[in-house]
């Protein structure tokens, strides 16, 4: 593959990830399967290794995963609750336990940890002189959701702990639900003509969330304990130690958990596993396996997103076959048209799905994939499930083949697909469709942060034709809110309030909010800083934009062409007549103003993220990769490619100890 040819497709990969990692962690609402993100992952991983100087700093593969949801106020974590690397076959297991022999210099087996995998929502416990002051969701590693009241509600979840305890300590766990309540809570749903959940995880997830700490209570959420964030005033040698300890604390521990002396009893826990989990009263999706010694641990320490020393060995994709009915097509925020199956409900490892996703005609024509068909579907974890193969010998030859629609089947509008693209795109200007999806983008809490603006007012205020702009939303008044069914007076002022108090935001929420296509949070606070008021950004050649760090040229010309449209410069300037206004992002000066640092190895003293933060605490910026506008490569043990790369551009190479003379220094 040419460097071309690798850019082409490592943007096309990133954004895709971009895209599914929003509608997992955000929207609760995935389209794809486990074993689809894991694949796509991986090919930007191998992509990645093989042209280093591609990777941006905003890569998916540099994520701890994805964002927080917009309901409840933020919770930083003090210790990174990281994601997991994953096998999913006997030889990848073994390559695992290769490398931490390699890493370690031994030959002895490894004692390691196994644990089921629950299929529910990783949370944090924080407790302060025994008693619970903080409940967490795990967000995207970095930030989560303060869910304390909501967490009280799961009477699993110790209040305060049963014995000698340390100053404070972090418990990480996830919430789940049994099998039993979930079919219990979907026939509730059904019968009040709510929309049912599509497994246990999206339960247990929207239960946690919920705003009413007296409906989580009605939820039946239980919890396993399986580790430790940051503790004061205790010490655990061994992980298995840590998981006894917290039970005499008082935490529910998966009484499954096994120690195993080398890979091979891994494995043969693993095939144990498989053939019992059905039996199981909740789901798993795999096992995790866990290097037992913490000292060990230690020494092996992460890698980007994930612990060396643990990974997850997960199941094979579950499979079943039924008919497609019809295939309907949905528009998404930005006009991208995306075909949906309908099936003849089939249970899918003990789920009944109803919809499968077909991603893009590309995929359809590749699969021929045709309505009438029988096919197989695939359900790996928790996801919308998607067509593996047809059935071809089931055809009877009334099949019909799919075209998709040249016009937009919500508004009528030209649907277009770019060449570079397998998507093809609404460009209707006022499509309902996405005119919903961009406002509720708009009033998310990582944009404009208007709460209580949530999809259901959204959907019911565009379809009374109360806004049809950004901007209609700041001509809201209390009386209008009230005509609205189910709105009482308090409700309709706090909505107010609300929108007032989202008149004055910081700038790169602004820009974030309004909805150009590649920019996301970390790109929206690059711009604000860069240009610093949105006349200038406005007027911003695409030249421009690609001089700063980070923005390619397929995301520059996307903010380029955004602010030359004439439709979006009207929008924006009515915007500002309602009296929005912006709080400059201020650059972070320092002894590394505009020095670029790229960090390899592991340090001594510091994670990566204690010295990533320090370094952009004194004005520097960190990149994922080493180039010739690398000023600093801060290298600790097993450094890696990183280090011949630096030579070879004669870029310093700094210790930490460096690092910490120049820090003292300034």
């Amino acid at each position: 593959m040419t460097e071309a040819e690798a850019k082409k497709k490592i943007q096309k990969l990133s954004e895709e990830l971009h895209t599914h990692n929003y509608r997992y962690y955000v929207l609760d609402d995935p389209e794809i399967s486990d074993q689809k993100y894991d694949q796509l992952m991986r090919e930007l991983e191998s992509l990645e290794k093989e042209f280093p100087y591609l990777k941006s700093p905003t890569s998916p593969t540099q994520r701890v995963g994805g964002a927080p949801l917009d309901k409840f106020k933020k919770y930083t974590h003090h210790l990174p609750m990281l994601s997991l690397n994953n096998a999913f076959s006997e030889e990848e297991l073994e390559d695992f336990d290769a490398r931490i022999k390699r890493f370690l210099r031994t030959t002895g087996d490894i004692e390691y940890v196994v644990e089921y995998k629950m299929d529910g929502l990783a949370v944090e416990l924080v407790y302060e002189k025994g008693k619970l002051s903080v409940g967490a969701t795990r967000g995207d590693g970095i930030e989560g959701e303060d869910v304390t009241q909501n967490i009280k509600t799961v009477h699993s979840v110790p209040l305060e702990l049963l014995r000698k305890f340390p100053k404070r300590l972090e418990v990480r766990g996830e919430i789940f639900m049994n099998a039993k309540d979930f079919k219990k809570l979907n026939e509730e749903r059904q019968k009040a003509e709510e929309p049912l959940f599509a497994n246990p995880r999206n339960a247990a997830a929207g239960s946690i969330r919920q705003l009413d700490p007296k409906i989580t209570a009605s939820r039946h959420l239980d919890l396993f304990c399986y580790g430790v964030g940051e503790i004061e005033g205790e010490k655990f040698e061994t992980h298995w130690e840590t998981l006894h300890v917290l039970k005499k604390y008082g935490f529910k521990i998966n009484p499954t958990s096994q120690r195993c002396q080398g890979i091979k009893e891994v494995s043969t826990f693993f095939q144990k596993v498989l053939t019992t989990r059905e039996k199981l009263p909740y789901e798993i999706d795999g096992v995790v396996v866990k290097v037992n010694d913490i000292p060990l641990q230690k020494r092996l320490g992460e890698i980007a997103k994930s612990p060396r020393w643990a990974i997850a060995y997960k199941f094979p994709a579950l499979q079943e076959t039924t008919v497609i009915k019809d295939i309907l097509v949905q528009v998404g925020r930005t006009g991208a048209l995306t075909p949906v199956a309908i099936l003849e409900p089939v249970h899918v490892g003990g789920v009944e799905v109803s919809r499968a996703t077909l991603h893009n005609q590309d995929e359809i024509d590749r699969k021929d994939v045709r309505i009438g068909d029988t096919v197989f579907i695939q359900r790996a974890g928790d996801v919308i499930p998607e067509v593996v193969k047809v059935v071809t010998s089931k055809r009877t030859g009334k099949e019909k083949k799919f075209k998709m629609p040249i016009h937009c089947p919500v508004c009528g509008s030209q649907a277009v697909q770019d060449p570079d693209e397998a998507v093809a795109r609404c460009v209707g200007l006022a499509c309902p469709a996405k005119l919903k999806e961009s406002l509720i983008h708009f009033v998310s809490r990582s944009a404009m942060d208007i709460e209580g603006l949530g999809r259901q007012w959204i959907e019911t205020m565009v379809d009374q034709k109360m806004i049809h702009h950004f901007s209609d939303i700041y001509k809201l008044t209390k009386e209008k809110v009230l005509a609205l069914e189910r709105q009482g007076e308090k409700s309709a002022q706090n909505l107010i309030g609300a929108i007032n108090a989202s008149k004055k935001k910081p700038f790169e929420k602004f820009i974030y909010a309004l909805g150009i296509r590649h920019v996301g949070e970390n790109t929206a606070k690059l711009l604000a800083e860069h240009f610093q008021t949105l006349e200038k950004l406005m007027k911003a050649t695409q030249e421009e934009l690609e001089q700063i760090h980070e923005i390619g040229s397929i995301m520059a010309e996307s903010i380029y062409d955004f602010f030359q449209d004439s439709k979006n410069v009207e929008e924006i300037k009515r915007l500002l007549a309602q009296g929005l206004s912006f709080i400059k992002t201020q650059k972070k000066s320092g002894i590394f103003s505009g020095k670029t640092f790229v960090l390899t190895g592991t340090l001594p003293t510091y994670s990566r993220d204690e010295a990533k933060k320090m370094i952009e605490d004194h004005g520097g910026k960190v990149s994922s990769s080493v180039s010739h506008k690398t000023d600093y490569v801060l290298a600790g043990t097993d450094p890696g490619s990183k280090l011949t790369q630096a030579n070879e551009l004669k870029v310093s190479i700094i210790s930490e100890d460096d690092f910490k003379k120049m820090i003292k220094a300034s």
